[in-house]
């Protein structure tokens, strides 16, 4: 595992992000809802750093990145809708295809409660997740989360909630 790197996302990531999406593309969209077209261009991804970065600057944000030994993305993990006065946050993460099994999600899941800890001072933290993700299942168990009632709303028939203490 010492050979991968946990990092904050750069602007100047536009083009290993770039590939990095476009190479699992396919593999993400049976996981997770599709990205727009229009991110899948050199302006999409710089536009989403953008705004990621943006975000990350007013305090509701903290996006990641995972590289392998050579320096290119392999996953990604992200801190989003940081509520200060609730004490709480939304933890996201993609793996790359190739890179999956390896402990990547474990590592990206720990390195965003250690940091919703230490940085945000956060007392909770949410995860939703497709309830055919069965692999983010089993990681979200290991690090913590617990599996939450199922809501009547219009997601639960797709989803789970997670929850976990911090």
């Amino acid at each position: 595992m010492s050979a991968f790197r946990v990092r904050e996302l750069r602007s100047t990531d536009a083009p290993a992000l770039l590939a990095f999406e476009i190479q699992n593309r396919a593999w993400f969209e049976a996981h997770v809802d599709a990205r727009p077209p229009a991110f899948y261009s050199a302006q999409g991804v710089v536009e989403h750093i953008d705004g990621y970065l943006t975000y990350f600057a007013r305090g509701v944000w903290h996006p990641f990145v995972i590289e392998d030994a050579s320096g290119a993305i392999v996953a990604r993990a992200n801190l989003k809708s940081i509520d200060a006065r609730q004490c709480c946050a939304e933890v996201g993460y993609r793996v790359g295809q190739s890179v999956c099994g390896q402990g990547l999600a474990t590592l990206a899941l720990r390195h965003l409660i250690r940091e919703a800890r230490q940085r945000w001072q956060l007392t909770q933290l949410l995860a939703y997740v497709f309830k055919d993700n069965l692999g983010s299942c089993k990681v979200l168990e290991r690090c913590g989360f617990l599996l939450e009632l199922e809501q009547a709303d219009t997601d639960a028939a797709r989803e789970y909630r997670f929850t976990r203490a911090l």
